[in-house]
Parts: C-alpha cells; sequence; structure tokens
C-alpha cells in the first residue's frame, strides 16, 4: 500500500506530528529506531512544559504511549526500524529500512542531530555524571556548583547565561583567541562577575570518581597545564543533523541542516517537510520541536488533502 504521509524519526516533533496524523486520520507510516530523542539520556528535564521535572526515560516513555493511545488503525508504528534510503518516485517517495520498504506520497523528516562530543579523556566515562549537552535541560542540578563550558559560539555564551542563575562560578574555555558569538553577546555575558574566559586552551582531561571532581586545561600556546576543580562541565560545541537521508534531495546548510519555510516546514523538494533540530532554524529545543511538528503536519494535511 501507499502511505499518506511516512514520519521519519521518535523525538517531540515526530510524536506531535504522528498524533495529529492519527487525529487527521491521515494514514501514516511512523519510522523510528526508538522513541524520545536527544534528552532520553538526560537524568532530569525541567523545561518540559506541564511538568515540573521528567527523567529523559519517562519522557520518551510518554511520548510513546501517547502516540500509541491515537494511532489505531491509523497511524502504523514501525519501532525498532532504521530509515536508510529515500527516493524519489512518480508519485511520492520510497523508504528503505532495515526491514523494509514503504511508500508514502508525502514525507516529515524529523530525525534530529547529534551532539558534538568532546574528545577529552574522561569525557566519556562522565558523560552525564557531570559532563553534559544541555544547559537548560540540567543546568538546575548544579546550583551552586563551580562549572566549565566549552565552546566559544553563540550555543556557547548561551548556556553560560543559563548557568549563571544556578552555578557558583562557570568557567569558559575557548580553543581560539576570538570568539565566534556576537561582539555584544560577548560583552554581557563576560562581564558578570560569576564568568572567568580562559581562551587559546581546551580541556585535555576530566577527573572525578563518581562525578565530575576536575579539568585539566592546556593552553593551546604555551603547552602549559593546569588542574581546576570543577563538578560540571558543558559542552556547546555544535550539532550534526542526522540528515545523511535526504541530503541529495533538499538543501542544506553549511553544517547540513534541512533549509524551511519557517512558516510552513516545506523543504526546497516539494512533498518533503522537516522539523525540529535537523532543520535550520535558530532555536532548538523539545518544547520547540513539539510545535514545529504539529505545523508541518497541518501544512501536510493541508495540501495532501487538496489533491
Amino acid at each position: 500500500m501507499t502511505y499518506k504521509l511516512a514520519i521519519i524519526g521518535g523525538g517531540p516533533a515526530a510524536v506531535s506530528a504522528g498524533i495529529y496524523a492519527s487525529r487527521k486520520h491521515l494514514k501514516t507510516v511512523f519510522i523510528t529506531e526508538s522513541f524520545g530523542g536527544q534528552s532520553i539520556v538526560s537524568p532530569g528535564i525541567e523545561n518540559w512544559i506541564g511538568t515540573i521535572k521528567i527523567p529523559g526515560a519517562e519522557l520518551a516513555s510518554n511520548l510513546k504511549n501517547h502516540l500509541l493511545a491515537y494511532s489505531k488503525d491509523i497511524v502504523d508504528i514501525k519501532e525498532g526500524e532504521k530509515a536508510t534510503k529515500i527516493e524519489k518516485i512518480e508519485n511520492g517517495f520510497l523508504i528503505t529500512t532495515n526491514k523494509g520498504t514503504y511508500e508514502a506520497e508525502a514525507i516529515l523528516m524529523a530525525v534530529g542531530s547529534k551532539r558534538k562530543k568532546l574528545g577529552s579523556i574522561g569525557a566519556d566515562t562522565f558523560e552525564h555524571k557531570g559532563v553534559m549537552y544541555c544547559a537548560s535541560c540540567d543546568g538546575p542540578m548544579f546550583e551552586g556548583m563551580d562549572v566549565a563550558v566549552v565552546g566559544g559560539g553563540n550555543a556557547g555564551f548561551e548556556t553560560v547565561s543559563q548557568l549563571t542563575a544556578y552555578a557558583k562560578s562557570i568557567t569558559m574555555v575557548n580553543r581560539h583567541h576570538e570568539y565566534k558569538a556576537d561582539k555584544v553577546t560577548v560583552e554581557k555575558v563576560l562581564s558578570n562577575p560569576k564568568v572567568t574566559a580562559i581562551v587559546d586552551s581546551e580541556i585535555v582531561e576530566i577527573k572525578g570518581d563518581t562525578f565530575v571532581k576536575s579539568i585539566v586545561i592546556k593552553n593551546m600556546t604555551t603547552g602549559e597545564t593546569k588542574e581546576i576543580p570543577m563538578q560540571g562541565v558543558f559542552v556547546e560545541i555544535g550539532a550534526i543533523p542526522n540528515t545523511d537521508l535526504v541530503k541529495d534531495l533538499v538543501e542544506l546548510d553549511a553544517i547540513g541542516a534541512i533549509k524551511i519555510d519557517p512558516k510552513t516546514q516545506q523543504t526546497s523538494l516539494h512533498g518533503i517537510w522537516a522539523a525540529g533540530d535537523c532543520t535550520d532554524v535558530l532555536y532548538h529545543q523539545n518544547n520547540i520541536a513539539v510545535g514545529d511538528g504539529v505545523r508541518a503536519l497541518e501544512d501536510i494535511y493541508v495540501n495532501l488533502s487538496s489533491k
């Protein structure tokens, strides 16, 4: 059979679109390896609207259960399947997964992105044990503590700004002498007495036992190293959108994010929409992704209904 829509992804953007597709009786195949998105690893998300605090695993379970409650015989959920290829065919698209193939008139790409990981010694060992990748999710856990932020772009400075509400001190570590962030933002954030800037340097090692206790910083010019007591490290060195599936079909920006019309979530190729962290919108968060998914589905429904 040919579905009206294929949704690829399992995070907030994909699930919100799936729920709306079901409520609008839009025959859909929902393809995802797993539910939850990047936040599944967070011990406590405190900015999910309507819920004071929720572990990432519980949020993932809630997303899945909400979709299941509405899917009925309208949304066919293919959990545990990974889309490996998308081809344009005469009446839509052919999606190949590790378990089969599906045809659909339209596609919603809600595949998210993956964070660039810190390559320092100990970074993997202490991931989610002090090495964190989401200040808005995990910042409140570091109330009154000393933390470091790695990265000198706008995302890094936004993270520092958020952490000033909780942390006792924030040490900003940047590999380069100059920052990529806007000059006004740099001046504003660095003027906060809680913030210390260390440039031309990188974190070469993260130490601790069950949790981070210190970082070792190396000066890129002199080679000098020093160890600084630290309870947390927030990493903001960029993200890689999961867009290889459509890199030859739709227009991408310089980092591989899907370019969309923010009014409709439409991509450069008619029949493909995109939502959430895989797109080129300015801000990426769970709550924003949900709205993206809803907006995309509304536009998809209008377009498919007019055929």
